[in-house]
C-alpha cells in the first residue's frame, strides 16, 4: 500500500470565493500560487460555479482540490483547500464566514447588501484566515473583532484614509467652534 505521507501544515485554506448567481466574482482571495494569474483564477471560478450552482451538496472535488460551498439567495460562498485537507475544517471556515456576515448584515446576506458592506467582508475574512492559516472559527469573535476594528482603532493601526478622515473631522469641528 503506497501511502503518500504529507507533513502536517497550518496552511489549510487555498482560497475563499464569493460569486453571484451568474458566476461572476464579487470577492476572491487566493492564498497560494495554484492559480497565479487572474485569467487562471477566473477560469477556475467559472469551472467551479458550473459544477456546483445546480447541486444541493456542500462539497466537491475539483481539479485536485477540495471545495466546500454554500449558497444564499443570489450568492455562492466557496472555501477551497487541497485534496488531502480535512473537509470539516474547511466547512468550519465556510460556516464561520457565512454566520459572521449574516450577523453583520442583519441576516440580509444578498448581493446588494454585501456590496454595500465590502469593508466588513474584508475584515471578517482577515480575522478568520491569515495567509491560508485558520485563525478563528467562532462567528461571535469575528463579529466582535470587526466591530472593534471599525470603531476605535489606534492611530498606528489606521489606514491613511482613516487618518485623513479623522483629521478632516477634527479640522471641521475646530472651525465650527
Amino acid at each position: 500500500m503506497d501511502a503518500v505521507l504529507l507533513d502536517p501544515s497550518l496552511y489549510t485554506v487555498k482560497a475563499v470565493l464569493i460569486l453571484d448567481n451568474d458566476g461572476e466574482r464579487l470577492f476572491a482571495k487566493y492564498y497560494d500560487e495554484t492559480y497565479p494569474s487572474v485569467k487562471e483564477q477566473k477560469a477556475f471560478e467559472k469551472n467551479i460555479f458550473n459544477k456546483t450552482h445546480r447541486t444541493d451538496s456542500e462539497i466537491a472535488l475539483l481539479e485536485g482540490l477540495t471545495v466546500v460551498y454554500k449558497s444564499s439567495i443570489d450568492l455562492y460562498f466557496y472555501v477551497i483547500g487541497s485534496s488531502h485537507e480535512n473537509e470539516l475544517m474547511l466547512m468550519a471556515v465556510l460556516n464561520c464566514l457565512f454566520d459572521s456576515l449574516s450577523q453583520m448584515l442583519r441576516k440580509n446576506v444578498e448581493k446588494r447588501t454585501l456590496l454595500e458592506n465590502m469593508e466588513g467582508l474584508f475584515l471578517a475574512v482577515d480575522e478568520i484566515i491569515d495567509g491560508g492559516v485558520i485563525l478563528e472559527s467562532d462567528p461571535q469573535q469575528v463579529v466582535h473583532r470587526v466591530a472593534l476594528r471599525g470603531d476605535d482603532v489606534p492611530l498606528t493601526e489606521q489606514t491613511v484614509s482613516q487618518v485623513l478622515q479623522s483629521a478632516k473631522e477634527q479640522i471641521k469641528w475646530s472651525l465650527l467652534r
